[in-house]
């Protein structure tokens, strides 16, 4: 029997704020499928950091100086930033 894996990219999230003060760590590298979407790397940083599962659904994220959706493709190589919303004043 021959077992095929789904080709993966390395995907560093440089982490601010609360999210880098749950994770105590700034930078966290996690693995995702090749197409794989922001919406797909909110779970997977759920999954890999547990301690930021509570704030995986609010987190907002960046691919270079643009917000990005759920919807937006993750990139093959670079940086994706993540943050908690803020608010207040």
């Amino acid at each position: 029997m021959t077992v095929t894996s789904t080709p993966q990219i390395s995907v560093s999230v440089r982490l601010f704020a609360a999210a880098r003060e749950r994770a105590g760590a700034e930078v966290v590298t996690v693995q995702v499928p090749v197409n794989s979407r922001i919406a797909d790397l909110r779970i997977v940083i759920g999954e890999t950091v547990p301690s930021l599962k509570p704030l995986a659904a609010h987190l907002l994220f960046a691919i270079g100086t643009e917000y990005a959706t759920d919807d937006a493709p993750l990139p093959a190589s670079g940086e994706v930033v993540a943050f908690p919303p803020v608010s207040g004043g």
